[in-house]
């Protein structure tokens, strides 16, 4: 990390960030806090930990809430067997200071979002998806690699495993036209709200309730074809209609449906955050995946976490993400 991003991460973590009140305080082992993730969630505190809180964690967090001036506390025990407890069991509990309201505002970027602390395990929105939020807002992966031609009309956005739709409230709001794909209603009523708190109307966009898998197929009979497709898959999931998802074995599969309808010239966004899947076996599974379906990768890139989710060999990156051209 150089200066610059260290002054920018200072920044932030300070709260200076007028731009953005919701990011990560202490991640783990990179903030030499193994085991302990902190994160300032607007008006709030959230702890992440394998186990109960010590004595110094309990300090530390306190003086971080104090330092903050947030109002209150909660804490989330990190659950590798998530998928089995209930939403009420799952979800991040009251320890100190003023309960939240049942669903609240963040600022991300100045794009708004609302959260909950009572939905179960996930509050609404991934932290550590902030980087690609912002490249589709400023329309640029890095330098050389722009997402959309703004020369060639409405750009248009195929986003499967939606959740709460914050990849395409972002692109909504450079213009694009967006289609949300999820296996939860309750997640695309979500998403609908996070558009209209935005000055976005829900009803110039598309919200498909059903398997992505089954609506991929259903997408490409009807010739359709996006300028960019965006996949960011659970790590495991269960659907009805194409049975069990899992990351690590599937993701050529899902790399090979979405490159059947991507535009000439148009992206891929492949994300992924199995932790038992590397890097290289990603890249390599979805690069597979695309070429099986006949496609040229012409342009491609990794893009690392942002910075307040640091790296180190305690603490390696978790997510991946793809960004890939196709001709």
């Amino acid at each position: 990390m150089n200066s610059s991003q260290k002054n920018k991460l200072r920044k932030l973590r300070q709260g200076l960030d007028d731009a953005t009140n919701i990011y990560r305080l202490i991640h783990g082992a990179a903030d030499r806090w193994k085991d302990l993730y902190i994160d300032r969630i607007g008006d709030y505190l959230l702890i992440q930990s394998a186990q109960s809180l010590n004595e110094k964690q309990k300090k530390i967090s306190q003086a971080l809430s104090c330092k903050l001036k947030l109002k209150g506390t909660y804490y989330k025990q990190l659950n590798r067997q998530i998928q089995k407890t209930s939403n009420k069991d799952s979800a991040p509990q009251l320890i100190a200071g003023i309960k939240a309201p049942e669903s609240f505002e963040v600022n991300e970027l100045a794009v708004r979002y609302q959260l909950s602390f009572n939905q179960g395990y996930s509050i609404g929105l991934f932290l550590d998806m902030r980087s690609n939020r912002q490249r589709l807002i400023k329309n640029l992966i890095e330098p050389g690699f722009s997402i959309f031609d703004r020369s060639s009309g409405i750009p248009s956005i195929l986003n499967t495993f939606s959740y709460t739709c914050s990849l395409s409230v972002c692109a909504a709001k450079i213009g694009a036209v967006t289609t949300n794909v999820d296996l939860s209603k309750k997640y695309l009523d979500w998403g609908r709200k996070n558009f209209e708190i935005n000055n976005l109307n829900p009803n110039d966009h598309d919200f498909i309730y059903g398997d992505t898998f089954d609506w991929m197929k259903r997408l490409k009979k009807k010739g359709k074809l996006y300028d960019l497709v965006i996949l960011d898959p659970p790590t495991f999931s269960r659907s009805k209609k194409t049975g069990l998802f899992q990351a690590k074995q599937h993701y050529g599969m899902l790399a090979n449906a979405a490159s059947k309808l991507v535009q000439k010239n148009g992206i891929i966004l492949a994300c992924c955050n199995a932790a038992t899947l590397s890097l290289s076996n990603f890249k390599c599974n979805v690069r597979q995946g695309i070429l099986r379906g006949g496609r040229k990768i012409i342009q491609g890139v990794h893009t690392s976490q942002p910075l307040d989710f640091p790296t180190t060999l305690d603490e390696p990156a978790h997510l991946k993400s793809y960004w890939l051209r196709l001709n």
